[in-house]
């Protein structure tokens, strides 16, 4: 991940996952490569093959709109994805010359408000946890930390669905969750892909993970969305939880989670009992108690 040509490689990755008969074309016959060939993207975009070997090469950086969403239609990109796109060719403005590599700042975390702290500390209810776009935890309450160890300060939340056993048992959703774990990397990442801090967590997943290696090179792109998270609890079973992801205003890029069940439902009744499970005192024996019942 150099970001030396961050649009020819999105371009050629995109290009990869096209077969020839999804765009019409037919398929069959020796290609060197998969998916299309330059030469089709360019007669389906309506532009020359030199022209579509420019940009793939970082030659044109300043390719209109227009261009770029007739490639996008033959690549069989989405709004977001064609966003993104758009957004990669606007990296350099009129073709100018590649600035020199930064020097790595100093790591700085990120400061959580206070009342945002003492939001999600006061719910019982609903765990709720605040992370960074690089997918590092900097708060949680304590229901988060009962639904998953890996829901405390300090820990990175790509690497634990990754590199963690026990997180990958929790997840009945695990191949969706790293897919979609990736392409909101990506999405956040932009075209900045010199910044130091996702160099170095790109960088370290792709060498521990070879899921993470292929999924990172698919080049996909998903903006953070809410979503329903698949779990298997050691201590209450199965749970189906909505997590809404809420953007903290004046912040550097901090998302608020929060999950919560659909009320009067086995999954709410579930988290209730979890939360009793996390509460001191005689009330947790009971809650146990229920929980072996059901």
């Amino acid at each position: 991940m150099d970001g030396t040509n961050a649009l020819g490689e999105f371009l050629r990755a995109r290009r990869a996952l096209v077969r020839p008969q999804d765009v019409g074309l037919p398929g069959g016959g020796l290609r060197r490569v998969p998916g299309l060939r330059r030469e089709e993207v360019a007669m389906l975009s309506g532009i020359s093959s030199d022209y579509y070997l420019r940009l793939e090469q970082g030659r044109d950086r300043n390719p209109s709109v227009q261009v770029l969403e007739a490639v996008a239609r033959v690549l069989r990109l989405d709004e977001d994805a064609t966003a993104y796109l758009v957004g990669l060719a606007r990296e350099r403005p009129g073709g100018t010359r590649r600035p020199a590599r930064r020097t790595r700042p100093a790591r700085t975390r990120e400061q959580v408000p206070v009342s945002i702290r003492r939001l999600i500390d006061g719910w019982t209810r609903n765990p709720a946890y605040v992370q960074n776009r690089y997918t590092d935890c900097l708060a949680a309450n304590t229901l988060a930390r009962a639904l998953s160890p890996n829901y405390r300060p300090g820990v990175n939340l790509l690497r634990a669905v990754f590199l963690d056993p026990a997180e990958r048992e929790l997840r009945r959703d695990w191949a969706d969750l790293t897919e979609e774990g990736v392409a909101t990397l990506r999405a956040h990442a932009g075209p900045d892909a010199d910044d130091p801090r996702l160099r170095d967590l790109v960088g370290d997943l792709s060498v521990r993970s070879e899921r993470f290696r292929l999924l990172w090179a698919r080049h996909d792109v998903r903006p953070r969305r809410g979503r329903v998270s698949h779990l298997t609890h050691p201590q209450v079973g199965d749970l189906d939880l909505h997590s809404d992801k809420l953007s903290v205003d004046g912040s550097d890029g901090l998302t608020l989670v929060v999950f919560h069940a659909e009320p009067g439902t086995r999954n709410a009744e579930l988290l209730d009992i979890l939360g009793s499970l996390t509460a001191p005192g005689p009330g947790s024996d009971t809650a146990q108690e229920r929980v072996e019942e059901s």
